[in-house]
């Protein structure tokens, strides 16, 4: 197998030898003042619209062809990693830093779920905690078993036409499209196959193979509804997609300048446009020469 370092750094800042407890300081400060906008920024999104009420728990595993607990898994995976590489930036050591950052991942997430379970609308989805934790022990188990990530999670989203007819549930402008509409969305396991492969390989090291899951014709959560604000809804079949296909980590290729990898390392959580093979519970296949 081969050894850690023998790859492309993938933190977005250089590990610091020396613990920096000034670097501290400015992370919880900089985390504090980001969790409070980010905590409005949801209440403006997808609470304020709705009534509070006592702490209960909702069972939605049936709601969206399981496409949020996806994103959820998603979200929690590239928080700890993002929380790892600020950590180790400041100097905390390897496996602390891995710990610290997937525990805090998994503490943002609770804390949205405790924001469900005070909303009339939602509640309290232990398959969204399910969903969280799963996405903290797959980057948590690598840093301790590889010291880096040789699987990651990643999003990518195309434009649909399901939130033109359910504009309240699905997003009316694109950033809203983006974080509502499952239909557009997918979620990857990209697997990077070098970091597989014994060091004295020619195996590029950037290039991975990626599985996707999405799914489309949803207007609702769990069944399409007929019409909305009363007009009529076209009938959509819902159905579940899988993709394989491959993928880049563009931040791996070696002699790049400095200021590219930095903008590269974004790929680690965003899926890179390519051919891809999709097979649906349909029972149909297609081929995509491009697919984003």
């Amino acid at each position: 197998m081969a050894g850690v370092n023998s790859y492309a750094q993938q933190s977005f800042f250089k590990p610091s030898v020396n613990y920096n407890p000034q670097r501290i300081k400015g992370i919880i400060v900089t985390e504090a003042i980001a969790g409070a906008a980010v905590t409005a920024w949801l209440n403006y999104l997808w609470y304020k619209k709705f009534p509070r009420s006592s702490f209960h728990f909702f069972n939605d595993n049936n709601e969206w062809l399981s496409m949020d607990k996806a994103g959820h898994a998603t979200t929690a995976y590239n928080i700890s990693v993002a929380q790892n590489d600020i950590l180790r930036w400041a100097g905390v050591k390897s496996g602390q830093a891995a710990f610290i950052g997937s525990f805090s991942a998994l503490a943002f997430m609770t804390m949205i779920e405790i924001m469900d379970g005070h909303s009339v609308k939602w509640g309290f989805s232990k398959g969204d905690m399910l969903a969280n934790i799963a996405g903290c022990l797959l980057f948590d188990g690598q840093q301790l078993m590889w010291g880096q990530q040789r699987i990651s999670l990643k999003y990518s989203y195309h434009t649909t036409i399901f939130p033109h007819y359910n504009p309240g549930e699905l997003g009316r402008n694109l950033p809203q499209k983006m974080l509502k509409d499952y239909n557009g969305q997918t979620y990857w396991l990209s697997l990077n196959i070098a970091s597989f492969l014994p060091q004295t390989s020619q195996f590029p090291q950037w290039l991975n193979l990626s599985a996707g899951y999405g799914g489309e014709g949803m207007i609702g959560a769990v069944n399409n509804p007929k019409e909305i604000n009363g007009k009529a809804v076209p009938s959509f079949e819902r159905y579940r997609q899988f993709y394989l296909a491959f993928d880049a980590d563009l931040y791996r290729i070696k002699g790049i300048a400095p200021s590219a990898n930095t903008l590269f390392k974004l790929n680690r959580f965003i899926k890179m446009p390519a051919p891809a093979f999709e097979w649906n519970t349909l029972s149909k296949g297609q081929f995509y020469w491009f697919y984003f």
